[in-house]
């Protein structure tokens, strides 16, 4: 706990001696913006990235097929852009019809011309100087009509003008003294921004909310721990419903069809279950809300009395007429930081249950009741308070929040997957202070199984059978970094401590070319188009949680150097001719 605490404010205090500017420092404007519509998000040109995955399902592919198989091993840089800050890079670079925008830590949104790489214009937000938090980042921003939404580290909710880079609106959406602060990139739906706050680590009660993109007035709330009188309230065991945790810190997925959007929720507070007992509802969950008026119809919650501090906040990727059983169903597919890979259905009535199977080592559970989804628990392996106990996978999970990815040709989910590495918790009572750490646990004790050679896998899962197709294992190195796959067959990634990004056969997992950056790589690849041109794109910049996973990997036998290079730089590829 104390090393986290360390960590946090020793990044805080380095940024803000290189981002000290108030507002935009304007180089340029951008000529001949093209607005961002409802119809645009829904069926977004195969050369652009509006989206957080570029699609409303979450599916992280691109149809664009330039860059293949047969060609990816003449990838080479055609143009890096240095962002001048430091600490995780893990934003996708946004782009629309030609301009690149780059949201980085502490902040900051850079337009880039995408095809040169020459600044347009950068925006700094002034964080203030007391604040706290865990995760000093920033998942990107969101697109509607002329602007950007921003939502800030320190719960700020910023509209900003694409064109020219200056503030529009900035919405205080909750107090970050309180424990309360954003990383994700907000999601937008018919003029209404989403967001969700982190904070499960302070006590905060989670929540998605709506603002008006115009305005930047709140039009809904809605709580993910409901209170004693409400629907799944009587899950929890009197005010422990306050501080219950539940937070929304990744962007969520939508279904235009249903026109329900699907976010993922938190772990409980504090971490041993013990302390607040009870299912704890709806936390560790995917919920879906209707976008005009927050109100939620459906929910499944993962694992109940969360206790590992399994966040299950990566929304579903969602998939449409997949084949199941002779069946053919609208799949919500997530792979879990439990260790599951949890396949779901939207129905009617809700979001029911349909398969679970574990791509990882997992000893928690001792199955899944094949009716209902509920994990059978292993106590054995359930932290708890005042004792010792070990669990796999760590804290860290089988898969973080780094996104999976689903290539519709090949009908396969690519999961950046962590095995081999289990945690040791032991639960104490501590006292809640606003704004300070409350996990109830001792924390920091990951620990390598006797033998392992490797953490990091990328793994391929066909969803319809919930069978594994093929794995690449990463040597001596954890794999914490978004996929992307791509109509070329490919799946690209980084995410390890060599600090190379990877090109892998979609179909096959042979790895057809990598190429070492400046830093590590924790950001999501992108692909897009300029003048018939396919370019990859990513942000390198290591830090938060790969680089604590990098400290504990130090303190094993494999006694690794914990110093992985950091500083941001935007990353373009594309094929040489």
């Amino acid at each position: 706990m104390i090393g986290l605490r360390q960590t946090a404010k020793v990044a805080f205090a380095a940024a803000l001696l290189g981002s000290v500017s108030m507002v935009a420092a304007l180089a340029g404007e951008v000529d001949n913006y093209s607005p961002v519509t409802q119809q645009r998000l829904e069926n977004p040109e195969p050369g652009n990235w509006l989206l957080y995955r570029r699609t409303y399902d979450g599916h992280g592919y691109s149809p664009l097929n330039q860059i293949n198989s047969t060609n990816v091993k003449n990838l080479e840089p055609v143009w890096t852009f240095a962002t001048g800050v430091n600490e995780g890079h893990e934003a996708p670079p946004m782009v629309n019809n030609g301009v690149m925008f780059v949201a980085t830590p502490y902040g900051q949104v850079i337009a880039l011309n995408a095809k040169t790489g020459d600044l347009i214009w950068r925006y700094k937000h002034t964080l203030p100087e007391d604040l706290f938090q865990l995760h000093p980042t920033s998942r990107g921003v969101a697109m509607w009509q002329d602007k950007l939404f921003l939502a800030a580290t320190d719960d700020h909710l910023i509209a900003i003008d694409a064109k020219t880079g200056k503030e529009l609106w900035n919405t205080k959406v909750q107090d970050y003294k309180k424990g309360q602060y954003m990383t994700l990139e907000p999601l937008v739906v018919n003029g209404k921004v989403m967001v969700g706050g982190s904070g499960g680590e302070y006590g905060v009660r989670g929540y998605v909310a709506a603002y008006d993109a115009d305005t930047g007035k709140e039009i809904w709330r809605t709580f993910t721990v409901p209170e004693p009188n409400q629907p799944g309230g009587n899950t929890w065991r009197g005010d422990d419903w306050k501080h219950g945790g539940g937070s929304v810190w990744i962007t969520g997925t939508y279904d235009p069809k249903r026109n329900i959007a699907y976010w993922g929720t938190g772990n409980a507070a504090p971490w041993p279950g013990d302390q607040h007992p009870g299912d704890n509802l709806y936390t560790t969950s995917v919920i879906a809300l209707n976008p005009d008026n927050g109100k939620m119809v459906g929910y499944h919650q993962y694992h109940q009395n969360d206790s590992w501090d399994w966040d299950e906040i990566d929304a579903p990727i969602l998939i449409h007429d997949m084949s199941e059983n002779g069946q053919t169903i609208d799949a919500l597919v997530h792979p879990a930081r439990d260790g599951y890979l949890w396949v779901l259905k939207q129905t009617p009535a809700g979001i029911e249950f349909v398969s679970g199977k574990p791509f990882v080592g997992q000893n928690a559970f001792k199955g899944i009741e094949p009716e209902t989804g509920r994990p059978i628990v292993d106590p054995e392996h359930k932290p708890t308070t005042g004792k010792d106990v070990s669990f796999c996978p760590s804290l860290w999970g089988g898969k973080d929040w780094p996104s999976a990815s689903y290539n519709p040709e090949t009908k396969l989910v690519y999961i950046p997957a962590n095995n081999n590495m289990c945690e040791t918790l032991k639960g104490e009572k501590q006292k809640l202070v606003v704004g300070q750490l409350w996990l109830g646990a001792d924390a920091d004790h990951a620990k390598l199984i006797p033998g392992a050679d490797h953490i990091g896998e990328l793994q391929a899962w066909d969803p319809a059978t919930s069978k594994q197709v093929w794995v690449h294992k990463f040597p001596k190195t954890q794999l914490f970094a978004s996929t992307l796959t791509t109509g070329g067959d490919l799946v690209f990634v980084g995410g390890t401590n060599d600090r190379m990004f990877h090109a892998f056969d979609a179909k096959t997992g042979d790895l057809l070319w990598q190429m070492k950056t400046n830093s590590g790589i924790m950001g999501m690849p992108v692909a897009f188009e300029v003048d018939g041109t396919e370019y990859i794109a990513v942000q390198s910049g290591w830090g938060v949680d790969a680089q604590r996973i990098q400290d504990m990997l130090a303190k094993t036998d494999w006694k690794l150097n914990p110093d992985v290079p950091q500083g941001g730089v935007v990353w373009v590829f594309a094929v040489k001719h």
